[in-house]
Order: structure tokens, then C-alpha cells, then sequence
């Protein structure tokens, strides 16, 4: 299992084990953490599953696939250099602790 930090837009702090192999989207969705709405279900045809990769981590996550990027485009507010889909986050062993800041709102 690896832990996974999601920190909603109002500063509560959310620890969830996720099993590798899920995506982080999945952790938030199966544990209850608001604010990840993933109205496709993981299919990467919405934005609404949006989150900040903390700083520390937007340089050891796997890179962007060009569908993630174009459903980037429609996110609220995105950050070229953080803002990724969870749905497209692999939980691995090497993301024990990924800390991710969840959008103010989806759209």
C-alpha cells in the first residue's frame, strides 16, 4: 500500500492507503475524500478528477499523455507545471506519500 495525501482546497487533510496498481483517483473516490468528483469514472473524458501535484512531487510522476493534456484544457484554473488527472496516476510503491492539493471547485 502506499499513502497517498490529498489536501482539499480548504487546508483538511485527507491520509489514504491506496493499493498499487489503483490510480489516485480511485483512493479518493473508495475513501471519500470530497472534491474529486471523477464523473467518468477514470475514463479520461472529463477534468473533473483535477488535482495540484504538490511541488515536490510534479517532477517524479510519470509525464503526461497527450489525451490528459487536452482534458487538461477544460480543468478549472490549471497549472501547466502541476495540475494533473488523478484518473491517470498509477499508484506505485515510489508514490508512498504523494501529496496532491485539490481544486477550490471542479468543472
Amino acid at each position: 500500500m502506499a499513502k497517498i495525501i490529498y489536501l482539499e482546497h480548504n487546508g483538511t487533510r485527507h491520509e489514504v492507503e491506496v493499493k498499487p496498481g489503483a490510480t489516485v483517483m480511485e483512493g479518493a473516490r473508495d475513501n471519500g475524500v470530497p472534491g474529486i468528483d471523477a464523473d467518468c469514472g477514470g475514463a479520461c473524458a472529463c477534468s473533473t478528477c483535477h488535482v495540484y501535484v504538490d511541488a515536490a512531487w510534479a517532477d517524479r510522476l510519470p509525464a503526461k499523455d497527450s489525451m490528459e493534456e487536452d482534458m487538461l484544457d477544460f480543468a478549472w484554473n490549471p497549472d501547466p507545471a502541476r495540475s494533473r488527472l488523478t484518473c491517470q496516476i498509477k499508484v506505485t510503491p515510489e508514490l508512498d506519500g504523494l501529496v496532491v492539493h485539490i481544486p477550490e471547485k471542479q468543472i
